[in-house]
């Protein structure tokens, strides 16, 4: 399958550079067999059925975006990948003033030693404190690592630490936020509640690479990275109720539907637990856990959209897309949202 199939073109003024106030506020595209409405985030409880079951992704962002010094030098650094042995991999801005050996000072007591380099501006840093203390010391002297298409001087905006985390961000450990559930408020939350709808959680710890576009021409050549994630049990035993009951799995974001069908069985039960996905979802795949999908607008030729044309059709998607364009839909991490059936769901 060609990569540019996935391809289209975006407005840059449709890039959202803050999130919709109230987050609830933002736009939802619904997207299914009947065509588009245009509708608002906080309407989610009229578009969805009582017996229904909402599941999040509880991961929580490490402000993971720092900047140090090698010498008289600056250096910008945003980590991407926990490693063994207290290294994380992180990307570098200018790479080429670390060298294997240097040390980068991000604050009197917080450093990190370059221990190898890589491509494309990649570094693998060794760090002396324990995980614990390297959160804490991501929290006081770091900033949130928005994606590049969000624009944020040296040093971020301090309003992002807030805004880029989620409502039921409790597991530190990504380094990118499950962004449809920026959306999700208290209020938003309390209405769904009324309207006897579930909610249950999982956990993916969200990596850098899952906003990147793919560079292949051929997309079966692209190589997913791995991302770790945890299926409690009780998250397992309401997703097998919900089915029993004729209720629909809505899985809000892309991180949540990889980590249910990375762990489903071939009848739509889950494995509890812990592990490692690398799944690619292209159209094609048949899905056996999930029966809806809220997301957000993804990149162009990115395994997102590639995602979301397998659940809901390349040909609905993109004119989905087109229609949002068209309307102004804001796009992206900070953007308004979409809500899909799969081709041939229920």
């Amino acid at each position: 399958m060609r990569t540019e199939l996935f391809d289209f073109h975006l407005p840059p003024e449709l890039i959202a550079q803050q999130p919709a106030r109230p987050r609830d506020s933002a736009r939802l595209l619904v997207v299914d067999e009947t065509g588009l409405q245009d509708r608002r985030v906080h309407e989610l409880p009229d578009l969805l059925e009582p017996a229904d079951l909402l599941v999040l992704n509880d991961t929580r962002v490490l402000p993971s975006r720092l900047v140090g010094r090698r010498g008289e030098s600056t250096i910008e650094v945003t980590l991407h990948a926990r490693q063994e042995g207290r290294r994380w991999r992180a990307f570098a801005r200018p790479a080429r003033k670390c060298r294997p050996g240097d040390h980068l000072v991000f604050a009197p007591d917080f450093a990190g030693e370059v221990v190898a380099k890589g491509e494309g501006g990649e570094v693998t840093l060794r760090f002396a404190c324990d995980e614990a203390a390297l959160v804490a010391r991501l929290e006081a002297h770091g900033a949130m690592p928005l994606p590049p298409y969000i624009k944020r001087p040296c040093g971020g905006d301090p309003r992002d630490r807030e805004n880029y985390q989620t409502l039921f961000a409790r597991r530190a450990g990504a380094v990118a936020a499950p962004t449809a559930a920026l959306h999700f408020t208290e209020p938003l939350m309390a209405a769904l509640a009324r309207r006897g709808i579930e909610h249950t959680f999982v956990t993916l710890h969200v990596g850098a690479g899952t906003f990147l576009p793919v560079r292949s021409e051929v997309v079966e050549d692209h190589v997913m990275h791995a991302e770790w994630y945890d299926v409690p049990a009780g998250t397992a035993d309401l997703v097998a109720r919900a089915r029993a009951r004729g209720g629909r799995v809505i899985a809000v974001g892309t991180t949540v539907l990889r980590t249910l069908e990375s762990t489903a069985r071939a009848d739509g039960t889950l494995r509890a637990g812990p592990g490692e996905t690398r799944l690619f979802i292209t159209p094609g795949y048949r899905f056996k856990a999930v029966d809806r999908l809220l997301t957000n607008f993804h990149l162009p030729r990115s395994t997102l959209f590639m995602l979301a044309a397998a659940f809901a059709g390349l040909e609905r998607m993109r004119a989905a897309y087109a229609h949002a364009i068209a309307q102004e839909y804001r796009f992206y991490s900070y953007g308004d949202a979409c809500l899909l059936t799969p081709v041939g769901g229920r």
